[in-house]
C-alpha cells in the first residue's frame, strides 16, 4: 500500500486534538515522514479496516501488509493456500484448521479489491528455491 503513489485530491484543512497532533507528529518524527504522509496512511489503512472488517496492518512501514486477525496469517499467504488447492476452500480449511470461511472471504475479497497491494507478496513468495538460495545462501532447504 503506497497513498504517496496515489494522484493528490484537493487539499483542505483539518485540526486536530492536542493529543491527535501529538501522535501524529511522533509518528512522522519516527518515521522520518511528513505529518501530511503520516495522516494520510492511517486514513488509509482506518478505511480499509472500516470496509473489510477483520482486516488489519502490521509490518514496518515499508513492508506494511494486510493480515486478517484470528488467523494469523497475512492476506497474500491465504490468498497463496487458496491458490495453491486451485481455489478449493474446502481443502485448504481441511488442511489448515485454524483458517475458517470467514478468513478466506475476507482474504479473497481484499486481495481482489486491492491486488497492487498484494501482488507483490505473491510474486515474493512463489520465487522458486535456487533463486532463493543464491540470494540467501544461508537457506537450507527441509527435505
Amino acid at each position: 500500500m503506497s497513498p504517496s503513489a496515489a494522484p493528490k485530491g484537493k487539499p483542505f484543512s483539518v485540526r486536530f486534538s492536542a493529543s491527535t497532533e501529538q501522535l501524529v507528529e511522533d509518528e512522522a518524527r519516527r518515521l522520518r515522514r511528513s505529518k501530511s504522509q503520516i495522516v494520510e496512511a492511517f486514513t488509509e489503512e482506518a478505511a480499509r479496516m472500516r470496509r473489510f472488517p477483520g482486516v488489519a496492518f502490521r509490518g514496518d512501514d515499508a513492508r506494511r501488509r494486510a493480515w486478517v486477525v484470528g488467523s494469523g496469517l497475512d492476506v497474500w499467504e491465504i490468498a497463496t493456500m487458496l491458490r495453491s488447492y486451485d481455489g478449493d476452500e474446502q481443502r485448504l480449511r481441511e488442511s489448515h484448521p485454524l483458517v475458517v470461511d470467514r478468513h478466506i472471504r475476507l482474504a479473497r475479497a481484499y486481495a481482489e479489491r486491492f491486488r497492487e497491494e498484494v501482488a507483490p507478496f505473491l510474486e515474493e513468495s512463489a520465487r522458486p528455491l535456487d533463486e532463493l538460495v543464491a540470494l540467501y545462501p544461508f537457506l537450507e532447504a527441509a527435505g
